[in-house]
Parts: structure tokens; C-alpha cells; sequence
């Protein structure tokens, strides 16, 4: 993982991205095409586990336009994005955000989950991408999606399908099966010749639909 300095913060790539990038050239023939429109823009983390999640919960079942709207409204709220102080933040101002009532429910939860420790964030990296979707699962509000876009988002592992989302579904639809509708076990097909780097193919995916970069 390589850092390059921002204003406000360090922002993380992937190491893997050029050599992901050949392989999947190599193999797809719609990679062939997707990957090279989008010149030298990746996969990045800002690193701090708590955000990526906030920010996924914000994202469920809205566009990524809409999450985007209501992240900026409901991250002035706290003095710093933490989960103590989210805790502080009144429920009323968090609806006024733009959040629902069960959204807010699941950003209260994360909050004291990180703030009691009751997550053990440091031994992540050391765990199997399965082991960390059981453990985040756990959390409410967090499904398997969710859980997958933290493994891509923030601790960037090289291989995660995330069939349960809409967006890579409807792109592999539109890119390999002239838009017609597709199963999960046709996106599964076609997702073969993209390991060891379906998370990068499925970002390529996410850009061929929107080419706004998805952060978490």
C-alpha cells in the first residue's frame, strides 16, 4: 500500500493496481477496453476503518450522488468524524442530515461498537476476508455488502465479488451481456477471469456506469 500526501489527509493506494491492471488487460476483453479510459485513477483509503464504515451505511440503497450529498451534511455535525463523537450528536440533527430513522439506529450502534472496543480493529489485517465479514456482520446495519465494501474500501484486499451489488450487476449486464438481465451465477462466470483481482475489475465495473471515483 503506497501513501501520497492530501491537504487533509494521507490518502492510501493499492500496490497491487498496475499489476491487477495487466493481468485483467490480459485476460478481459472488456478490461481491454474499460481500463484504459480512466488513466491513472484507483482504488484509494483514507484509512480510518470507523469512516469507511459510517460512510457505507450512509451509501445503502441510495446513489452514489445522494450519499455523497448526505455524508457532507451529517460530517459537519460532529467536531471530528470519531465514535465518541458521533455518540454526542443529537438524533433530531442526524434525521435533519438527511439519515432515516433506522440509518441513524445503525450509525449509533457502529459508534459504540468502536468506542466500547468491542471491535478489534487492529487484528483485521491478519484475517481472512470471510473471518472479517462474520465479525463486521455482527455489527447492525451491516450486511455481507457492506462488510465487502470495507474489505475494498479500507483494507483493500485484491479479491472481493461483491454480487449483492446492484451497480456491478447492472454493469456486467450492460458491458458483457449487451443489457440484458443477468444472474448472479452468470456475474460469478464472468468474474473468473478476473481473480486474483475481482475487486479491481468490479471498481473498473462501478466506473463504466459512474465515472465519479466510489469513496468510503
Amino acid at each position: 500500500m503506497s501513501a501520497t500526501n492530501n491537504i487533509a489527509s494521507v490518502v492510501f493506494t493499492p500496490n497491487y493496481w498496475q499489476d491487477a491492471c495487466k493481468h485483467l488487460v490480459k485476460k478481459d476483453r472488456v478490461m481491454k477496453r474499460l481500463i484504459p479510459q480512466f488513466g491513472d485513477a484507483c482504488l484509494q483509503t483514507r484509512g480510518d476503518a470507523f469512516v469507511t464504515l459510517a460512510r457505507s451505511i450512509v451509501g445503502q440503497q441510495i446513489s452514489v450522488k445522494a450519499a455523497q450529498t448526505v455524508w457532507d451534511r451529517f460530517a459537519v455535525l460532529p467536531r471530528k468524524m470519531t465514535p465518541a463523537n458521533v455518540l454526542k450528536v443529537k438524533v433530531d440533527d442526524m434525521r435533519a442530515a438527511g439519515l432515516s430513522a433506522r440509518k441513524v439506529e445503525y450509525l449509533v450502534d457502529l459508534a459504540l461498537h468502536f468506542d466500547s472496543g468491542a471491535v478489534q480493529v487492529d487484528a483485521w489485517s491478519a484475517m481472512e476476508d470471510e473471518a472479517i465479514i462474520a465479525e463486521l456482520v455482527g455489527i447492525r446495519g451491516i450486511g455481507r455488502w457492506t462488510a465487502e465494501m470495507f474489505l475494498i474500501f479500507h483494507l483493500m484486499r485484491p479479491n472481493v465479488l461483491p454480487l449483492d451489488d446492484v451497480g456491478l450487476i447492472n454493469g456486467i449486464s450492460k458491458s458483457y451481456f449487451s443489457g440484458e438481465v443477468v444472474s448472479r451465477s452468470d456475474a460469478r462466470e464472468v468474474a473468473a477471469a478476473w481473480a486474483p483481482y475481482c475487486s479491481v475489475a468490479t471498481w473498473y465495473i462501478w466506473r463504466s456506469l459512474d465515472p465519479l471515483p466510489v469513496e468510503y
